[in-house]
């Protein structure tokens, strides 16, 4: 299996029966993948339905398979999100690009304090549903059977709260405990990678006092493009995902 193809109004289907796509991605699949009759693609729904099966028709217009196997994959536990802070250019994007690819189950906006792009009024919809397809196309990509869920703009008085209801994991290149040294406990995990500039004195302090743990990655400083898939990349290993 080469492709997997997206079809989010897909809720079941049966071994033996014809699937198809429509629309643009039906024509990406034919004009830009060169998908042709007899290979084997998935189509799935981007919460846990892949049907599997040969390529019966592959038009611009429409992409047929014939399923030869269903699988229903349950969403993954614990949950790791990825809290990015906005960033300039387009590295907060990469994070969000190469976090899904590494298995990001959930992704969270967050305009630190040092955040130089800044999401106001119609930014932040237009923000959330590009990073929504930045998240769609990189779970196509990697074959993922979960589209990562793109939530809420937070700022940096808002986020830490969420730190009483999971594992909140804040990189931070001068904090003591390396996260190769964190064990998964069973609760959910939030990453948390700041901006540029780094977290702010008073970041760290209410991080801190809300229960949420710092952690450094190693004796070098990433840029916040690469800082939380690499953490995703060690924590996937601590919980047996790779």
């Amino acid at each position: 299996m080469s492709s997997l193809y997206l079809r989010e109004d897909l809720v079941a289907t049966i071994v033996g029966q014809r699937l198809s796509i429509v629309g643009p991605e039906a024509k990406h699949a034919a004009t830009v993948n060169r998908t042709r009759p007899g290979e084997v693609v998935a189509i799935g729904n981007g919460r846990g339905l892949v049907a599997t099966g040969p390529v019966v028709a592959a038009t611009p217009s429409e992409l047929t398979i014939e399923v030869e196997a269903v699988e229903h994959v349950h969403r993954p536990s614990p949950l790791l999100t990825l809290a990015q802070a906005l960033a300039k250019g387009d590295r907060d994007e990469l994070a969000v690009q190469a976090s899904t690819e590494l298995g990001i189950d959930v992704v969270i906006p967050w305009a630190a304090e040092r955040s130089v792009s800044r999401w106001d009024g119609p930014k932040v919809a237009k923000g959330r549903e590009r990073w929504g397809a930045i998240a769609r196309e990189a779970a196509k990509q990697s074959i993922r059977p979960w589209v990562p869920e793109v939530g809420e703009l937070l700022t940096s008085k808002q986020l830490p709260g969420l730190a009483g209801a999971v594992r909140m994991l804040v990189l931070e290149p001068t904090a003591e405990t390396q996260l190769t040294a964190i064990r998964p406990d069973g609760r959910d995990i939030v990453v948390v990678v700041g901006p540029e500039g780094g977290l702010s004195d008073g970041e760290l302090t209410r991080f801190g006092d809300a229960g949420a743990e710092l952690v450094r990655l190693g004796d070098t400083v990433l840029r916040t493009s690469t800082a939380g898939p690499a953490a995703i990349a060690v924590l996937n290993a601590a919980l047996g995902r790779w």
